[in-house]
């Protein structure tokens, strides 16, 4: 498969759909198409969050605001995956995701002739690439008649085979720098072994508004009231558990724990943004 992911909105990923279709028919999955426009940290943070839910897959990843400069396109090999991408830092969050460790991620910089238009490099750059790419892994899926297929045998290639599949490509160089996002830890104070104050920073808001930071949930976990910036807020483990309109502090699917609001927007109602500054304190520590 392939999957795509942009903050292009409609309808310009029908037009990288039309591109691969011309070159192979590879089953294509969107992933999301309305990822907050021109922010490469944010697309890096869920896709981090996502691909590692797929099988094997070619990953088509475009929030570029830098198209039309001089930024490399990447093919990046994680693992048995691969992601495509602009040279943005947006890759290497997810590629680390995927692979077993980071000695398991190889990224090439792409040869790319004059594209069509300089401010459509999703159909006219990364598309392309996506379905070479893809190209290429099915051929050697099918030369390799079993030899390189994973150990259950369905003709999916193992990450060794994927590294010699891309290094067969003659537009493919190895990338000396490519840029990369890093997510902040949070600073954790303790007295004694006990959590004191966790400093951590805002990662990123869904479309409801929670709140997702970059502290972990076993930070906040089995807690029944935590301070957030100063403000007394209850832990819970689901919305329901605060009548609606209330605040909350809870842990999500991706581990990190959220400043939410039942029914509501946890953004507006705990004034955060993302990259902003959070303090949880427990309530038990004296302030």
């Amino acid at each position: 498969m392939i999957t795509l992911t942009s903050d292009f909105g409609s309808p310009y990923p029908a037009a990288m759909k039309g591109v691969i279709r011309r070159h192979t028919d590879a089953e294509l999955i969107d992933v999301a198409h309305d990822l907050p426009r021109g922010d490469p940290r944010a697309a890096a943070f869920w896709l981090r969050f996502v691909l590692p839910e797929f099988p094997p897959a070619v990953h088509c990843a475009v929030v570029d605001p830098g198209v039309g400069t001089d930024r490399d396109a990447l093919v990046v090999r994680a693992g048995e995956h691969v992601v495509v991408a602009p040279d943005n830092g947006l890759a290497m969050p997810p590629a680390r995701a995927l692979a077993t460790d980071e000695s398991d991620v190889e990224v090439w910089t792409v040869a790319v002739d004059d594209p069509a238009s300089e401010t459509f490099h999703g159909r006219d750059v990364f598309a392309p690439v996506a379905a070479r790419v893809r190209t290429a892994l099915d051929d050697a899926a099918e030369s390799a008649e079993g030899g390189a297929a994973d150990a259950a045998g369905d003709g999916a290639l193992d990450a060794d085979a994927v590294a010699a599949a891309l290094a067969g490509l003659d537009d493919l160089a190895p990338a000396s720098d490519p840029a990369d996002i890093r997510f902040p830890e949070p600073s954790i104070e303790r007295d004694e072994g006990d959590v004191i104050a966790v400093d951590g920073e805002v990662l990123a808001i869904d479309r409801f508004g929670n709140v997702i930071t970059n502290v972990p949930g076993d930070l906040v976990r089995d807690r029944d009231w935590i301070r957030v910036n100063g403000d007394l807020t209850p832990v819970a483990e689901t919305f329901g558990a605060v009548d609606p309109g209330e605040r909350l502090v809870t842990v999500g699917s991706h581990g990190y724990a959220e400043c939410d609001v039942n029914d509501g927007r946890g953004d507006g109602a705990f004034d955060l943004r993302p990259g902003d500054a959070v303090r949880f304190v427990p309530d038990s520590v004296s302030l």
